[in-house]
């Protein structure tokens, strides 16, 4: 009888989630506390302990990132990134998932990796290169920078699960960051050689046939050698994302991508100017430097706090009063909930502008999303600890490698890097699994591009009009599947080897 309890509970769980997925938005975590309240009056399962210090710390961070938003830190942020990008058009498929990762990193979210879109694939397009290559890599690495950067949604959940292993903020970054650089490069290796070449892709030939797109003009000799078109003609057209003006939109949805990204026609013939001479500029507002300044600031002081303890304040804990520092959690929401009023007070952001902007409001469904899945997985596993939890846990204590797998396809399935961190780390943990081991295998929330039901995988394919970045039929191959699972792949065995060494 108990087993088909557990059963029905594990129904519960996972049912909540499967709708909260198909809702999508705040409905993943609003169905996770439907799952709770399910669990508590139903089967009368004690509640579970739902993340407050992981939902304080991920509405403090998307404060200070949407003042950050409004005074024009991202523009800021984007225009270097655009810079960096065209700047080696050459070694495009290296440079932009390095640059996607980086960014992300220091943002502490993949929303800024929407407006490079554009500037990755005008790129490519424009120097004759196959857009896909870079542009399906640094949507897969922007996803690496989750897992490396200290002020992320993913990151406050994975602090506070791991605090009193003795495994903090310093020593994660230690091992995620080295790693995913690494994937980043060995990724970009292996893109480099996928799809064909412009020329010889059947489907690009088949547009240009149509009139859809033209051929470039650092193709037109090429293709005026093999009869594609008369005289050399092509189009210096840029054929990006970029609005009128030649600007890109940071935190555009898929649909603003794909309706910036049709082609434009600009000179023909033999005074055509040259396809790498054009750029695309980003306007910066006034202070969209000092506002990004401020945001990184804050970002630095919470790594350098939590590499040296000893510039915290201690406080008497237990019955013995041992000092002890004051924990990550209180320390970043301080952090960037000052670095908020701080931008707000010297660049004079309006802090009604600040909740009308993209990232407060992605970060506060990240936040519910959370809260209500985190919730309700440790109702389930709190109460189910010798029944279904310890055999789980003997299960990955037995073959680690698991939770990889587990982590990968659980981040697919949800979508959410924090709601799975939730959900599978404290398993990990419980089975007596080493931190260092774990913390290696938590960039395996990767595994969020397995299905195409992300806005950068959506924004990219429909931006690049090339037609070289494609979904399918079969919905987890598509172009981000090989450059996922060498990610995947990298990431985890680099991490395991870093671990034996910090």
């Amino acid at each position: 009888m108990e087993i088909v309890l557990v059963v029905l509970q594990a129904v519960v769980v996972i049912g909540a989630i499967v709708l909260g997925v198909r809702v999508g938005g705040v409905g993943l975590g609003l169905w996770g506390v439907v799952g709770t309240l399910i669990l508590v009056f139903v089967f009368r399962l004690p509640p579970g302990s739902p993340p407050v210090d992981a939902f304080f710390i991920i509405i403090a961070v998307i404060t200070a990132s949407a003042a950050m938003q409004a005074a024009g830190g991202i523009d800021y942020l984007v225009s270097i990134a655009s810079k960096v990008i065209q700047a080696n058009p050459k070694r495009l498929t290296y440079v932009a998932p390095l640059v996607a990762f980086v960014f992300t990193l220091l943002s502490g979210t993949s929303n800024i990796f929407f407006a490079l879109i554009p500037v990755i694939y005008e790129t490519a397009y424009r120097n004759g290169q196959r857009p896909e290559r870079a542009l399906a890599a640094s949507t897969v690495t922007s996803a690496l920078g989750i897992t490396s950067s200290p002020v992320s949604a993913a990151m406050a959940a994975y602090l506070v699960l791991m605090d009193g292993s003795g495994f903090a903020l310093p020593r994660i970054l230690a091992i995620t960051i080295p790693a995913a650089i690494v994937a980043c490069l060995v990724t970009s290796f292996v893109q480099q050689r996928i799809g064909k070449e412009l020329l010889d892709d059947p489907v690009f030939l088949e547009r240009v046939r149509q009139g859809r797109i033209e051929i470039p003009a650092a193709l037109a000799e090429q293709a005026a050698a093999r009869g594609l078109i008369a005289g050399g003609a092509a189009s210096g057209a840029d054929a990006s994302g970029a609005d009128a003006s030649g600007a890109a939109t940071p935190g555009a949805d898929a649909s603003g991508a794909a309706a910036s990204g049709s082609t434009r026609t600009g000179k023909r013939g033999s005074d055509a100017a040259p396809a790498s001479t054009k750029h695309i500029e980003h306007a910066v507002p006034p202070g969209g430097a000092t506002a990004a300044w401020i945001f990184l600031t804050g970002t630095f002081l919470v790594v350098l706090l939590g590499l040296f303890p000893g510039l915290r304040p201690a406080f008497p804990t237990g019955e013995d009063g041992t000092l002890e520092p004051l924990g990550m959690s209180p320390v970043i929401e301080m952090i960037m909930f000052s670095v908020a009023l701080a931008i707000i007070l010297v660049r004079k952001v309006k802090p009604a502008a600040i909740v009308e902007q993209s990232l407060l409001k992605a970060g506060f469904v990240a936040a519910i999303a959370l809260f209500g899945i985190a919730w309700m997985a440790d109702t389930f596993i709190s109460a189910n600890q010798e029944t279904i939890i310890d055999p789980l846990g003997d299960l990955i204590d037995a073959v680690p490698i698991l939770l990889a797998v587990a982590l990968f396809l659980v981040a697919g399935l949800t979508t959410s890097q924090s709601a799975t961190t939730n959900t599978l780390i404290p398993i990990a943990l419980a089975a007596g699994l080493a931190p260092g081991v774990i913390t290696a295998m938590w960039p395996s929330l990767v595994g969020v591009w397995l299905f195409p039901a992300n806005g950068s995988q959506i924004a990219a394919v429909e931006t690049d009009l090339t037609g070289s970045t494609k979904l399918t039929q079969v919905p987890v191959w598509h172009s981000f599947t090989i450059p996922m699972l060498v990610s995947w792949v990298t990431v985890v065995v680099v991490g395991l080897l870093v671990q034996l060494v910090v």
